[in-house]
């Protein structure tokens, strides 16, 4: 989107995330967050896609492209700092469905990822988002996601 540009400053670095996300290397999916808006409540994360992602070495080495299941989590882990800081601090989502997924553009090594995610239920139980990922004005992927909230201490 044009609105986010190279130089956009980051609201939350990759330290916050780190706070926030129980995700690790090589399984951590975003690597900056640039607006949270909670009264929509939406969220814009970025993901910067290297060929130096291990993924890359057996996902068509000879034209490498992203993993749509991966820009998937990606969504969603944009979407877990969402309700996180909607304030479910002590629970973590899980994924309960997937709706409407549409892989439309490919994401390949160098592009920024910019990932999407709006609530349109939450509470105390679970809640749904509807997500998109974006390559410049090029939608790679969009779906509708379901979660359940757990409390950590449960998993």
């Amino acid at each position: 989107m044009e609105k986010y540009a190279l130089d956009t400053p980051s609201l939350f670095d990759i330290k916050k995330i780190l706070e926030i996300l129980p995700h690790r290397h090589p399984f951590l999916l975003i690597d900056k967050i640039l607006e949270v808006d909670l009264d929509v409540p939406s969220i814009v994360g970025q993901k910067n896609v290297t060929m130096n992602e291990s993924f890359f070495q057996g996902h068509f080495p000879d034209a490498p492209i992203m993993p749509g299941v991966l820009i998937l989590e990606a969504l969603a882990q944009t979407g877990g700092v969402l309700i996180h800081q909607k304030g479910f601090t002590d629970k973590i989502a899980l994924f309960l469905t997937m709706n409407h997924v549409k892989f439309r553009n490919p994401v390949k090594p160098g592009d920024i990822l910019l990932l999407f995610c709006e609530g349109t239920v939450f509470s105390s139980k679970g809640g749904r988002v509807k997500t998109k990922a974006m390559v410049g004005s090029k939608v790679a992927v969009e779906a509708e996601m379901g979660f359940a909230l757990v409390k950590k201490e449960l998993i």
